[in-house]
């Protein structure tokens, strides 16, 4: 046989798309195949035994029909189009979904089926139920809830609620999800075959649920009622109101269904009772009823009749496959719980071993800070002992210290009470300087009264030789030392005597102040080595004491002696507190000094001395003074006239 002779005999086909709720699938048909045909390939490629509620269903001309299994398909009035397009859905539903839903793909496109219907509102559902039915489809399709692995925002992009309940709800997708995920999170532990019939069993007592739905009219010319057709029976239903039906046929009590044209007859079983007649629309609408009416009429009796083999088979299939999927899943429950167990154990083992590694770790380092602390304490401890024996001779330092302190404060109490004592010595002696001075002075007076009377009786003496000599001997006043030396003699007898006696008084007189100048530089030169030592004995107490609160002391003893020695009269200033240390007393009278055989008014007279009043006594000083190392120097002179001047 040739290949030309091969494809003249090859059959023709069409293509066809079958389209289930969740996917779609296309099939080449031959052109002589029936709709039984082309519904037995689709069931096959699904798996699907539980053939009797299903159909494939098309839209012609804006009406639903369901394809006729007798009849061949090209011959139907099917869409022309290609390729042809069926929706392979739930034609009839069962009354009990958990006794009649064998196999578990007719669960899961039941499934699939319902809760379409739900969601485009083709059956009503309350918010509460819709919630608790999502929360089903959830844990269907995402099996347990993991709150690690289930993060907020995880059912953003499924469609689980009605867009009516999100109108009537003013709520956000997030407080959707969360109420969702509220009932989800108690469904653990439920299979996906056993949450979608749960899902089906909530449904089935829908009001709405297995209803189709046809407009209808008692009159040929209003459509006032709505007829519904489920697993249970004929309803009569108002147009505003398909929950609660006018009126009900079971299946039971319905004897015969039939049409004509428009006209659709209901009899009930029982004779009596009234025949329901009703219009529709078209006759396609009859012709459709009737079919429903027949399907289900036939599945409502053959759930009251004995199981055929087949179906005994099925049933029988199912309990073991559900039986076998129930100890499956209890294994597959007790290995997640074991496997759960395993892996909290081995996170505990993990946090132990993590915490037993930290504890280590932390001995470790433990051990490290105490070798450390050790070695510190160590270091401490020598450091400590270097401390303390650096204290304690420190502490021995201190004691010496403390005791040359006592001692010297028993010294400076000590040199205190002697400094006080010579302070007290020095008072006194400046008082009795003062007293000295006083007496000196009067002495001055009275000695120079003396001299005062013997130069005025000098003075006489020599005015009366004067005039003697000029009476006696006129010649010789020119010329005097031509007179004979035994007439100068003669003239001069009766005054020597009394000359004489002037003499010896002044060489007296000469003598004494002498002596007492003598010893009052004596005394001063002691003095004044009293006061230096005073001076350097109260500097050094000055630098030692500082501190000590006596340096105020020996400022008042300074002043005191200071107001002491204020008291000196004006020849007495050389003794005067300051910081000279030199005074120079030891000056000798000058070098012209009395002479008792010459006559008194002296011709070597110093010209540099400074003139006084006559008949006055004067005192004046001449001082240089030099701060620290400087000296003071002061002459004291006595002068009556201008040639007439006693040194002191």
């Amino acid at each position: 046989m040739s290949i030309r002779g091969l494809k003249k005999k090859q059959p023709k086909t069409f293509k066809v798309k079958i389209i289930t709720v969740d996917a779609e699938m296309e099939f080449s048909c031959e052109m002589k195949w029936k709709g039984k045909d082309l519904f037995d390939l689709v069931c096959r490629a699904l798996g699907l035994r539980e053939t009797w509620f299903f159909g494939l269903q098309y839209t012609m001309k804006g009406m639903c029909t369901w394809l006729k299994m007798d009849k061949k398909v090209l011959d139907q009035e099917i869409p022309k189009e290609d390729p042809i397009s069926f929706h392979f859905l739930a034609k009839f539903y069962p009354e009990k979904v958990e006794e009649e839903l064998l196999q578990e793909i007719t669960q899961h496109l039941f499934f699939l089926q319902v809760k379409k219907q739900i969601l485009d509102e083709e059956i009503y559902c309350s918010p509460e139920a819709t919630v608790l039915l999502a929360s089903y489809a959830v844990q269907a399709k995402y099996g347990d809830y993991d709150p690690n692995f289930h993060e907020p925002g995880f059912l953003a992009h499924d469609e689980l609620l009605p867009k009516r309940v999100l109108r009537q709800y003013q709520l956000t997708a997030e407080m959707w999800e969360e109420k969702i995920t509220a009932w989800y999170a108690e469904h653990r532990g439920i299979a996906r075959d056993e949450a979608e019939m749960n899902y089906l069993k909530i449904a089935q007592d829908l009001e709405m649920y297995g209803v189709n739905y046809f407009p209808i009219a008692q009159n040929k010319n209003h459509t006032d009622l709505l007829l519904g057709v489920d697993a249970k029976g004929i309803h009569i239903y108002s147009i505003n109101n398909r929950f609660s039906p006018n009126k009900s046929f079971e299946w039971s009590a319905i004897r015969n269904i039939s049409y004509s044209e428009k006209e659709l007859t209901i009899k009930p079983l029982d004779k009596k009772a009234e025949v329901f007649k009703f219009f529709s629309s078209q006759l396609k609408v009859n012709k459709l009823i009737l079919q429903l009416c027949i399907g289900n009429h036939d599945l409502f009796m053959r759930r009251r009749k004995v199981d055929s083999i087949e179906i005994q088979q099925m049933k029988a299939q199912a309990r073991e496959e559900k039986a076998r999927k129930k100890m499956e899943n209890q294994r597959l429950a007790r290995e997640k719980q074991l496997r759960e167990e395993a892996e909290r154990a081995k996170e505990e083992l993990e946090r132990r071993l993590f915490q037993l590694e930290d504890e280590a770790r932390q001995a470790n380092e433990a051990l490290l800070r105490s070798q450390e602390a050790a070695e510190l304490l160590a270091e401490k401890a020598q450091i400590a002992e270097e401390e303390a024996k650096l204290l304690a001779q420190n502490a021995a330092e201190a004691e010496q210290e403390r005791q040359r302190l006592e001692i010297t404060a028993l010294k400076t109490k000590e040199e205190k009470r002697l400094m006080e004592q010579k302070m007290r010595e020095a008072e006194l002696i400046a008082v009795k300087l003062v007293k000295e001075s006083d007496r000196r002075a009067k002495e001055a007076e009275h000695l120079k009264q003396d001299l005062h009377e013997a130069r005025e009786a000098e003075r006489k003496a020599k005015q009366k030789l004067f005039d003697i000599t000029r009476l006696n001997y006129p010649h010789m006043i020119k010329y005097p030392h031509y007179l004979p030396t035994d007439t100068r003699d003669a003239n001069f007898d009766k005054g020597s005597i009394k000359l004489d006696l002037k003499d010896i008084d002044l060489k007296r007189l000469s003598f004494e102040i002498e002596r007492e100048r003598l010893d009052y530089l004596e005394k001063s030169k002691k003095f004044e080595d009293r006061l230096k030592e005073l001076k350097s004995e109260i500097h050094a107490l000055k630098l030692e004491e500082k501190q000590s609160g006596l340096y105020s002391h020996w400022n008042e003893v300074l002043g005191s002696l200071d107001r002491s020695l204020g008291n000196i009269p004006s020849w007495m200033k050389t003794f005067e507190t300051g910081d000279s240390s030199d005074i120079n007393l030891h000056r000798p009278f000058p070098a012209y000094s009395l002479n008792p055989t010459s006559s008194w008014p002296c011709t070597n007279k110093i010209q540099h001395t400074v003139p006084v009043q006559k008949s006055s006594f004067q005192t004046n000083s001449l001082i240089a003074n030099s701060v620290g190392t400087g000296t003071r120097k002061q002459i004291v002179k006595f002068q009556q006239h201008d040639s007439d001047v006693i040194y002191i």
